[in-house]
């Protein structure tokens, strides 16, 4: 559905995004990750028409964004980190209004209301926009990037602005739209990309620094598996009997506290060990409290990814001056 292929953008000699390629199949859910000034909107800006690119090819539904505009802008409905309102009239005009923009071929009245009750704004169809809270300017601007039922969303931080109660409706109604849309959704919020998208692509100094299935980033950036167990016993004799288990690669005592020990457990991924724990646990009567594999929080694995990339960069650029000299 969507296919971004070599894409770069400078300013003069400042390069926002340098050669980003990435694909989103049709009904996929795309998670946009980096950190400020990582090129994230930029990428989103070019991918829905509202930025012209320096080079490269974005294509959404087999139409090329920069030969066809008007036709590939049909396929799109975008959510800028700022909503793009009119604070001036009230929700139902202004979607009205987009509505015509829009040039949409439905009824009228009918999709309006609809596409309300979907973006939960129905109560408030008659105010202001301006004197809407942050979270209902936020959700009139997600109202009119869903007008038409474009098969394509593109939603910049859609979430900024809204209470705990409606991040989480709000979460659902994106995983529910994903049944029947296209969509790339960047957040800063690390635990929702990972409950909402089923690909995350990672950009950092404006290139893609991994492209991989939400499921898969943390078994591939985590190493050698682990697990923490939290046994009742003298901390030597236990890290002692656990170092014999066969597969056990290191053990590291995390805390130990009246009589209990905690320990992390490395050991060789084609090994389960945790019977052989409780086996030989079992035999020098030390209980097991409590046992559990250690993964890779999304957290951990942004910092890791982004900082790898800081300092690859640092050190290009270290090189390049030391060839100049």
């Amino acid at each position: 559905m969507i296919e971004v292929s070599k894409l770069s953008k400078a300013y003069g000699k400042l390069n926002a995004i340098q050669d980003i390629s990435f694909t989103v199949d049709e009904g996929e859910i795309l998670g946009l990750l980096g950190p400020n000034g990582a090129g994230k909107s930029t990428t989103m800006n070019i991918i829905t028409g509202y930025l012209g690119k320096t080079s490269g090819k974005v294509t959404i539904d087999g139409i090329e964004v920069s030969e066809k505009p008007k036709e590939a802008k049909k396929k799109v409905g975008y959510l800028p980190e700022i909503p793009p309102l009119y604070t001036d009239m009230t929700v139902e005009k202004f979607l009205g209004f987009v509505f015509d923009l829009k040039g949409i071929e439905l009824p009228k009245k009918e999709h309006i209301a609809e596409i309300m009750k979907t973006a939960g704004i129905s109560n408030v169809s008659g105010r202001i926009i301006k004197n809407l809270s942050k979270g209902y300017k936020q959700r009139v601007g997600f109202a009119q990037a869903l007008l038409g039922y474009p098969p394509v969303l593109v939603l910049d931080e859609p979430t900024v602005g809204l209470d705990p109660n409606q991040i989480i409706e709000f979460r659902k109604l994106i995983k529910s739209l994903g049944k029947k849309h296209t969509i790339i959704f960047s957040s800063h919020i690390l635990s929702e990309v990972s409950e909402i998208c089923d690909r995350i692509v990672v950009i950092s100094q404006g290139k893609v620094v991994t492209d991989e299935k939400t499921s898969d980033l943390a078994q591939k950036f985590s190493g050698a598996p682990k697990i923490v167990v939290d046994i009742q016993g003298p901390s030597a004799e236990v890290c002692q009997a656990l170092r014999e288990i066969e597969g056990v690669l290191k053990t590291e005592l995390i805390s130990e506290e009246n009589g209990e020990v905690k320990i992390r457990i490395t050991h060789k991924s084609n090994i389960d060990i945790r019977q052989n724990i409780f086996t030989v646990m079992a035999a020098k009567n030390y209980p097991i409290l409590e046992m559990g594999k250690v993964e890779l929080s999304l957290e951990e694995l942004y910092l890791q990814l982004t900082a790898s990339s800081e300092n690859s960069q640092n050190n290009t650029e270290k090189t390049g001056k030391r060839g100049k000299k």
